[in-house]
């Protein structure tokens, strides 16, 4: 089974680190990418970047940044191939935004 690493990130955790371990961050979720369970992946450009889209009435309503204010911001996603729930969680605990501050939602992906 598919699962969906969504990654919520503490803004400016990852600015505010010494830049040897950003530099360490940064080879983790490298690392991540590497492994051969890993399906897919991305980071997205920062949350300022973000444009909402609803539909209303009929109408296209459009607005800057992102759908709802949060203490973390979606900063990126993987997308693992793992056996079961453990095995996603335990993919999950290694990606760093998990310890420095943010929280990682794991779902398991529809497939079609």
């Amino acid at each position: 089974m598919k699962y969906a690493m969504l990654i919520y990130t503490k803004p400016g955790s990852h600015e505010s680190l010494p830049d040897a371990e950003r530099e360490a961050v940064q080879r983790e979720y490298f690392a991540l990418s590497a492994d051969p369970r890993c399906v897919a992946g991305a980071e997205l450009h920062p949350v300022q970047t973000a444009t909402s889209v609803r539909v209303e009435n009929g109408g296209t309503l459009t607005a800057d940044g992102p759908f709802a204010d949060t203490k973390e911001v979606f900063g990126g996603y993987y997308i693992f191939q793992a056996d079961n729930l453990d095995e996603a969680i335990a993919v999950a605990e290694r990606i760093p935004a998990a310890r420095l501050g943010g929280v990682i939602e794991v779902r398991p992906v529809v497939e079609r």
